[in-house]
């Protein structure tokens, strides 16, 4: 049974209790403890698409719900000063307690015309040139850089490529790397392909418990390596894509934990373990020095894919 026929059963069973007279003891008890079995033993043991399908669940918390909540200011800053202004990107400047930082963010829609303004939440090259000068700009007034990541991937269309797509995400991923300023990318659902690690060259990375994190979709792995796309579910467990193998294997530093079924079915309980976390981190890294701060950032990403030959 999948995560969405699980959602579904559990939504027959708590229609059924509002139905029912709480007189009828037996059935009452019975149902609830129905829905005590799937609420506990069906999150258990998730497999790797059922994390997939978590994270594209399209009730989950889109960044804007996140930005909203935590910060208590935030101005939008809209263009890339080139082109256009991307809806795929959102960023600017938000103020959390008296700590100003600049935020940005994949976005998605929560409707279908909303997700058709925001391109599904696959940014276009001018999206990435926002996200470039949003980040330059923070460097100058040494503001942190906190970034939520959510995207099945950049848009791979003609026009994106004519307007110049890899060398967009290219320079986002050189400048991040030696920004001098705090740096923190959040995955709070897809976070896919080179779209994604433009945004994910930070000092730290935390991801949400059913979150992904991958090279690209299951569906295109699977194309590639069986070349079947039909098989993603198969592909998805090879992957290690999920927040706790990034965990494991040192590529994140921490697992943001989600209630029983998803973000989506207690979003405050998510955004309130997240700001406190953040006014946390925002509080460490103001004692860490550019130069600490810079050398720290390199030996982690020197230190990704290394490989111990004396285990061959």
């Amino acid at each position: 049974m999948g995560i969405l026929d699980i959602e579904t059963k559990i939504a027959e069973i708590e229609a059924r209790l509002d139905e029912i007279s709480i007189e009828n003891h037996a059935e009452v008890e019975e149902l609830q403890q129905q829905l005590r079995l799937y609420k506990t033993r069906a999150y258990e043991h998730l497999s790797a698409w059922d994390h997939v399908t978590l994270a594209r669940h399209p009730k989950r918390p889109k960044a804007r719900d996140y930005i909203d909540y935590i910060f208590d200011s935030f101005i939008e800053l809209h263009g890339d000063r080139l082109y256009a202004d991307d809806e795929a990107i959102i960023g600017g400047i938000a103020k959390l307690g008296n700590k100003v930082i600049t935020v940005i963010a994949h976005q998605k829609g929560n409707t279908t015309a909303e997700n058709i303004k925001c391109n599904f939440g696959m940014p276009h090259p001018e999206g990435y040139r926002k996200v470039l000068r949003l980040m330059k700009q923070a460097e100058k007034f040494n503001r942190p850089v906190i970034t939520f990541i959510d995207t099945p991937g950049a848009y791979p269309g003609a026009e994106a490529e004519e307007r110049g797509q890899g060398h967009a995400i290219a320079q986002c991923l050189k400048e991040m790397s030696s920004l001098k300023v705090p740096t923190l990318s959040i995955v709070i659902g897809e976070g896919g392909s080179g779209g994604a690690l433009a945004l994910g060259v930070s000092d730290q990375i935390w991801m949400l418990q059913y979150a992904i994190y991958s090279i690209l979709s299951p569906e295109g792995f699977a194309s590639i390596l069986y070349k079947d796309g039909s098989r993603a579910k198969e592909a998805a467990e090879v992957m290690k894509l999920t927040a706790q193998d990034y965990l494991e294997m040192g590529m994140i530093e921490k697992v943001i934990k989600e209630p029983v079924g998803g973000a989506h079915q207690f979003p405050q309980y998510v955004f309130d373990q997240l700001k406190t976390d953040l006014e946390d981190y925002l509080s460490q890294v103001k004692k860490v020095s550019t130069k600490q701060l810079l050398a720290k950032r390199y030996r982690k990403y020197r230190s990704i894919g290394k490989y111990d030959y004396n285990h061959r």
